[in-house]
């Protein structure tokens, strides 16, 4: 469906009075390359290749194609957890090492289609043992260790995970609903706050105790927000009301000032307590005669 064009420029370029942001603020790069997805391309051509064998053959050859396609699976996933760790200050290793188990069942399935196709076993797992090196040259391994969790309650970033899992999933649901309502300047608006609504997760994550401030904002305001995203879409999708596109994006405008002002005070909040804890430490050294000039 053909849709109409708009931008910032446009005749009908919505009003808003906060400051727009760019559009490639809070912008990814997928950590899925075409060098990930290229790995279900052997797959593929071991099992048209494995057809040609005999019963062994295939069977041997349909087990290989099975394991090299789950390897490349896990590889995806691999690489999508290492970008969300990576991305983080504070960070738990990933409990499954999938980038470690993609390479271990690449080496496999590599052995597997060896053995289907020539049958010497010293031959497969030497094939084997080189696919397994080469991918580990290629996409390395997974992080081991822990990242900044020195100081860090766990049981206090297992309730901030669950809360930005419930954030996460209350703005998928609002960009679904706009979906529908099929215009491309609201969407954009969203996808504007979105990036707001996000700066506060990352603040969150990094320090685990402002949850309690934030918790309000990420829970109740971004469930009203999704609720009212679902009825603006299915208004607007059936009669294009001007006044309900006008009034939305009033509550965007809202929503997203209360946000960035509570973002804002959180972190006023952090060098607040660094500006405390450092004034502390230098009472404590003057008492026990250490000079600070």
């Amino acid at each position: 469906m053909a849709k109409r064009f708009g931008g910032k420029f446009s005749p009908q370029a919505p009003t808003s009075s906060t400051p727009d942001r760019a559009t490639f603020a809070g912008a990814k790069v997928d950590p899925v390359g075409a060098r990930a997805n290229l790995m279900f391309l052997p797959a593929a051509v071991l099992l048209f290749t494995a057809l040609t064998q005999g019963a062994l053959g295939l069977s041997i050859g349909v087990a290989g194609a099975g394991v090299l396609a789950l390897g490349a699976w896990l590889l995806r996933g691999g690489l999508v957890a290492e970008a969300a760790y990576m991305a983080r200050k504070t960070a738990r290793r990933p409990a499954l090492p999938r980038k470690i188990a993609a390479a271990a069942l690449t080496g496999a399935g590599t052995g597997l289609a060896a053995l289907s196709h020539d049958g010497h076993v010293i031959a497969a797992v030497l094939f084997g043992a080189a696919a397994c090196g080469l991918h580990i040259a290629a996409f390395g391994i997974d992080p081991l260790r822990d990242k900044g969790m020195e100081g860090i309650d766990t049981f206090q970033q297992d309730r901030v995970a669950r809360v930005v899992d419930e954030a996460q999933a209350h703005m998928a649901g609002m960009s679904d609903a706009l979906e529908r309502a099929g215009d491309r300047q609201v969407s954009a608006r969203m996808a504007q706050f979105q990036t707001v609504v996000r700066d506060l997760i990352r603040t969150v994550e990094d320090d685990p105790r402002d949850l309690t401030a934030a918790r309000k904002y990420l829970g109740v305001y971004l469930l009203g927000a999704r609720d009212a995203s679902i009825k603006f879409a299915d208004i607007y999708a059936r009669s294009q009301n001007a006044q309900a596109r006008a009034d939305y994006l009033v509550l965007l405008d809202d929503l997203e000032r209360n946000f960035t002002d509570r973002t804002a005070a959180l972190m006023l909040d952090d060098h607040t307590d660094l500006a405390v804890e450092i004034e502390v430490l230098r009472d404590r050294l003057q008492r026990e005669g250490v000079r600070l000039d």
